[in-house]
C-alpha cells in the first residue's frame, strides 16, 4: 500500500495551503507531520538535511523529500492529470497560475504587516485582486467559452484561482460583484466532489491566519 504524502509545515496556510488544495482535489489522502511550533523542531529538520534550501514547506511523497513550492505543485499536478494535455495547455496553466501565486503572496504576507502598513497593504491587496487579476480570469473564461480556464477539463489553474478567490472574499465579500463569469466559475468548481469535501468544516483546509500563527512563524523562523 502506498504511503500517504506527509507535509511538514506550520498549522496554518502559508505556502503549504495550495499543496493541500491540489492533493485534496486529486482525492489523495495526506497527513501532516507534527506542526512546526518551536525553533528546535525546525533546527532538527535542518540538521537532518531534509530541507534542501533550509526552507519549508517540505513534502515526503513517492520516496522523495520535495521542497520548493512550485516544484511540489508541479509534481502533484503532473502526477494527477491537473496539468493539461500538452505543452501549449501547460504553458497557459503556468501563466494563469503565476498570476494567482503573485496575488497569494500578497494575501499570505498581509497578516505579517506592521500596524502602520496594514491599512495600506489591505487596500493594495484588494485593488490588485479586483483590478489586475480577477479581470484577467473573467476575460479568459469569456474568450475560452468553457467551464474551465484551460482546455475542457479541470486543471491546477482552476483550483488555484478558486483558492485565491475564496481567500480574497474572506477580506472583501463583494470582490466578485463585477465578475459574473467568475461567480459562476466559483460555484461550479466549488461543487466538484473532492473540492466540495475539502471546503467542508473539519477538513484539512487551514483557517485564515490569526495572531497566534503569525507569532509562531516569527518565532520559529526568527523573523
Amino acid at each position: 500500500m502506498a504511503t500517504k504524502p506527509k507535509l511538514y509545515y506550520f498549522n496554518g496556510r502559508g505556502r503549504m495551503e495550495t499543496i493541500r488544495w491540489l492533493l485534496a482535489t486529486a482525492g489523495v489522502e495526506f497527513e501532516e507531520a507534527e506542526y512546526l511550533e518551536t525553533r528546535d523542531q525546525y533546527e532538527k529538520l535542518l540538521k537532518d538535511g531534509a530541507l534542501l534550501f533550509q526552507q519549508v514547506p517540505m513534502v515526503e511523497i513517492d520516496e522523495m523529500k520535495l521542497v520548493q513550492t512550485r516544484a511540489i505543485l508541479n509534481y502533484i499536478a503532473g502526477k494527477h492529470n491537473l496539468y493539461g494535455k500538452d505543452m501549449k495547455e501547460r504553458a497557459l496553466i503556468d501563466m494563469y497560475v503565476e498570476g494567482t501565486m503573485d496575488l497569494n503572496e500578497m494575501i499570505m504576507c498581509y497578516p505579517f504587516s506592521s500596524p502602520e502598513e496594514k491599512e495600506k497593504n489591505f487596500a493594495l491587496m484588494i485593488q490588485r485582486a479586483t483590478n489586475r487579476y480577477f479581470p484577467v480570469y473573467e476575460k479568459v473564461l469569456k474568450d475560452h467559452g468553457q467551464d474551465f480556464l484551460v482546455g475542457n477539463q479541470l486543471s491546477r489553474a482552476d483550483v488555484q484561482v478558486l483558492e485565491s478567490i475564496l481567500m480574497i472574499e474572506e477580506y472583501e465579500p463583494t470582490a466578485l460583484s463585477e465578475f459574473p463569469l467568475l461567480q459562476a466559475f466559483k460555484a461550479r468548481i466549488s461543487n466538484l466532489p473532492t473540492i466540495k469535501k475539502f471546503l467542508q468544516p473539519g477538513s484539512q483546509r487551514r483557517t485564515e491566519p490569526d495572531d497566534r500563527i503569525v507569532e509562531t512563524v516569527n518565532k520559529v523562523l526568527q523573523l
